[in-house]
């Protein structure tokens, strides 16, 4: 492996409060709903979640992948999901307890997640789902590949950048995704990046813990599922997707499994001068 992953830090709070107590806490009723939305189909929308707090992102009407952004809102706009340092310590493909990293010069965890009802591994094609491979979907690389015809549905950098510009940021602030629901792996010939239809059913969802406050938005892919390239033409069938933010009832619970919130690095940014 590139990295030495057995040196991580160990996550703040004990094993029992991510593998049983956040993980079980809104089917067993000891969580409170805070917020609830849907994600019109080829749109995005944002919500804030407040550390501690659990979101989940939820099939709710039918296979459909999100790309997903998120913020610390510590530092916004400067602090944002870094996908490639998540791809170098985690693997191609993100599952339960897995964390979603920040980039330099804060590198922490944003979130955890800590139920991943697909629970899907790796495939005979070696196609995983969760991805933090691939970017999004945007104008400018349609563009580029249908010979400079302007795109008719919104990509997903467009859907996000119309949120961000809705949440007082700019295109420069959406940044590379985690590809929520989405099925995807490299081709065995060479290596080009594939996709299948997403396994994901209606119920299915990703849940994470905010390891520090938080800034989330997502977009409904206008590709629906993925079964169709982008670019290549057809008329994907698309879905609205659902978002739950939840309380834990007992928020003393955390801090009694030795749970605080996520520091920035301390490194001092002397880079050898």
């Amino acid at each position: 492996l590139c990295y030495a992953v057995e040196n991580l830090p160990a996550k703040y709070g004990s094993k029992k409060l991510y593998d049983e107590i956040l993980r079980n806490a809104v089917r067993e009723g000891k969580a409170d709903l805070v917020e609830k939305l849907e994600i019109p189909p080829c749109d995005a929308r944002s919500w804030k979640v407040k550390a501690g707090q659990l979101f989940r992102i939820i099939c709710s009407h039918g296979p459909q992948v999100a790309d997903m952004n998120c913020w610390a809102m510590e530092n916004l706009p400067k602090e944002r999901f870094y996908s490639s340092k998540t791809r170098q310590i985690h693997a191609t493909h993100i599952t339960t307890g897995d964390r979603l990293w920040s980039n330099m010069p804060y590198l922490r965890p944003l979130a955890t997640i800590v139920e991943d009802t697909i629970a899907y591994g790796f495939d005979e094609d070696g196609a995983g789902v969760h991805d933090v491979i691939g970017s999004r979907c945007d104008p400018y690389t349609h563009l580029m590949l249908s010979g400079g015809k302007e795109h008719k549905i919104t990509c997903c950098h467009s859907n996000l950048t119309r949120q961000a510009i809705r949440d007082g940021l700019c295109e420069e602030d959406v940044h590379d995704v985690l590809n929520v629901f989405m099925c995807t792996g490299f081709t065995r010939e060479g290596q080009q990046y594939f996709t299948k239809p997403s396994p994901v059913e209606i119920g299915d969802y990703l849940e994470f813990l905010a390891e520090t406050d938080l800034l989330v938005s997502a977009s409904t892919c206008p590709q629906g599922d993925v079964s169709m390239a982008c670019g290549g033409g057809g008329e994907p069938v698309t879905y609205p997707l659902g978002v739950e933010v939840w309380k834990l009832k007992d928020e003393e619970i955390l801090e009694r499994e030795g749970w605080k919130p996520t520091a920035v690095s301390q490194y001092r940014g002397n880079h050898g001068m």
